[in-house]
């Protein structure tokens, strides 16, 4: 579906999980998200009727697919991936 979109999260010991899901309703949701993650100590997704809690100390990093068009100020825009 156009408006899907995908979260995958890497874990430090190098494994991986991938969560899809509905665009938001708030174009701005991504942005507050992020914001109350890094004020928290874990990262909750409900998927598939189950809650499910991940503390950020195992968490490296998370992707987000597509990028969304409104991001926190202090977003670098732009970048590229080298290897």
């Amino acid at each position: 579906m156009k408006n899907d979109r995908a979260l995958t999260i890497h874990f430090n010991d190098g494994t991986r999980l991938s969560f899809s899901f509905p665009a938001q309703t708030d174009p701005r949701w991504v942005t507050k998200k992020t914001e109350e993650l890094l004020e928290h100590e874990h990262l909750s997704i409900e998927a598939d009727g189950t809650l499910l809690v991940f503390p950020l100390s195992s968490i490296k990093y998370l992707q987000a697919t597509p990028a969304p068009d409104v991001l926190p100020a202090n977003v670098i825009k732009g970048a590229s991936v080298l290897a």
